[in-house]
């Protein structure tokens, strides 16, 4: 099949490769279609191993209490892989495991992987089981030791010398080689082609059994972010749920990194991805409102809804994502300036402040600072938190091109708020001349605008000012 390869297989304590362990390990080595190596240990995995699992695979507590650790059957394994593929049942499992194994060593693996199970959909794609027992049970293959390490290693074996008798040893090998080449680290249950996702700017949307997406991601370069996922999912439990989730792949390809940014936030909002945990729905976004006399008690409002207003950021300060959030970090403002907690109203009375009580207060609440100088250096403390009031006179355009696709996208915003991106002459007059519903504030979206309309470093995008030009450059 391959010139060099060591068929693998593991039992383990459980299917989560970054908390459970080992407990047996079987690997056959092949050369030039020569069987040279055949080798098994059982492994104390130095956790307790449960009842589901010692009945799944009859290794029970005292089999691997006297067996050696994996620290100690390393080398002999790392000697056997050596310049070979590792050959596995849905390798990505395997392959995780001995990751995170090698890692608590100081050791990197470095080895080429190709899974079996892949391998046999590209084999035999008139069949919908490819798991070892579908496999075993179409091609009439027996175990008398199912489920435990070199069992199915021989498993593994009979069927690559019956499917090279079957369909041909070369034909076999060139399939092999093809899943060697890129795809051998992708879920065996994908369904998506990963070669037919595009190296260019986009958002890629996962999904498993159902309508609701898993995860949703943007990439200026989206094939090979979403190998990335995979390629980690050996070392991190949430990549490893969604390749254990995932059957299949869609993506929207935009000119550059903005409307890819611009269309995760929207998407992730609109669908509310399960393993997506930023961008979500902005509940209880708020922000401070400064009182233009200093006598005024509180000098700070809360405000939120239509009151967050984009003609009304001259005034305002934040955003915060909750009324907690925008509480906490004021105090923290007002401990480090010596700010009066009374007088921003988050703390109640008259007279003397507790902060001024034990020094932290400059006694604006007790008549020691004048309000004047309090509001003052109120006012330098939120500078950095002031929320921008709108630079144009009325809607820009974002122009994103992106010279090897030869795409072109444009996109509108106003007051903050991005109201479409669009693609031609005509859409983009409809959208500048719609009748749109009023604008509703999004912190990502500010955000996102805010760095790309005013931050130096930028100027690659061009900026259209209109009423100028509704024409696509």
């Amino acid at each position: 099949m391959l010139p060099c390869y060591v068929l693998l297989d593991l039992e383990t304590t459980g299917g989560n490769p970054v908390h459970d362990r080992i407990t047996e390990i079987a690997a056959v080595r092949v050369e030039h279609g020569v069987e040279v190596a055949r080798w098994s240990t059982l492994v104390n995995p130095g956790v307790h191993v449960s009842g589901f699992i010692e009945q799944l695979t009859g290794i029970s507590n005292a089999m691997v209490a006297s067996a050696p650790r994996f620290a100690e059957v390393a080398p002999e394994l790392l000697a056997l892989l050596d310049g070979a593929v590792l050959v596995a049942h849905n390798v990505r499992f395997d392959h995780g495991f001995l990751l995170n194994e090698l890692s608590r060593l100081d050791v990197t693996l470095r080895v080429k992987t190709l899974c079996t199970v892949r391998l046999s959909r590209l084999l035999y794609p008139q069949f919908k089981g490819h798991g070892l027992d579908a496999i075993m049970q179409r091609h009439g293959l027996t175990s008398a030791a199912r489920h435990r390490a070199m069992g199915d290693v021989e498993v593994m074996q009979s069927w690559l010398t019956l499917a090279q008798t079957e369909l041909g040893a070369e034909h076999v090998a060139g399939l092999a080689q093809r899943l060697l080449q890129g795809s051998a680290a992708l879920p065996p249950q994908l369904d998506t082609n990963i070669t037919d996702i595009p190296d260019t700017p986009g958002v890629y949307l996962f999904f498993g059994e159902g309508a609701l997406p898993l995860y949703i991601g943007k990439s200026v370069k989206l094939r090979s972010r979403v190998m990335s996922h995979f390629q980690a999912a050996g070392r991190n439990a949430r990549e490893m749920r969604i390749a254990q989730e995932i059957r299949r792949i869609e993506w929207v390809e935009t000119a550059g990194e903005l409307g890819a940014l611009l269309l995760e936030a929207r998407l992730v909002k609109a669908r509310q991805p399960v393993h997506n945990r930023q961008l979500r729905r902005e509940g209880d976004l708020c922000a401070w409102r400064l009182e233009a006399n200093p006598n005024s008690r509180p000098l700070l409002t809360l405000v939120r809804g239509s009151e967050l207003a984009p003609e009304q950021f001259g005034a305002l300060y934040g955003p915060y994502r909750s009324k907690s959030q925008a509480q906490s970090q004021l105090r923290e403002l007002a401990e480090t300036q010596g700010l009066c907690l009374q007088a921003l109203g988050l703390e109640s009375g008259k007279g003397r402040c507790f902060g001024h009580q034990i020094g932290r207060c400059k006694g604006v609440c007790c008549g020691e600072e004048a309000p004047e100088r309090h509001h003052l250096r109120l006012q330098l403390a939120l500078a950095g938190n002031k929320l921008q009031v709108w630079p144009f006179a009325g809607k820009v355009g974002v122009r994103e091109h992106n010279a090897r696709t030869g795409r072109t996208d444009i996109h509108l915003f106003d007051q903050w708020c991005h109201l479409a991106t669009v693609h031609s002459d005509d859409d983009l007059h409809e959208a500048l001349h719609s009748r749109t519903e009023p604008l509703a504030f999004n912190l990502d979206t500010y955000r996102l605008a805010l760095k790309h309309l005013l931050v130096p470093g930028h100027d690659k995008l061009k900026i259209l000012e209109f009423p100028v030009s509704t024409a696509i450059q």
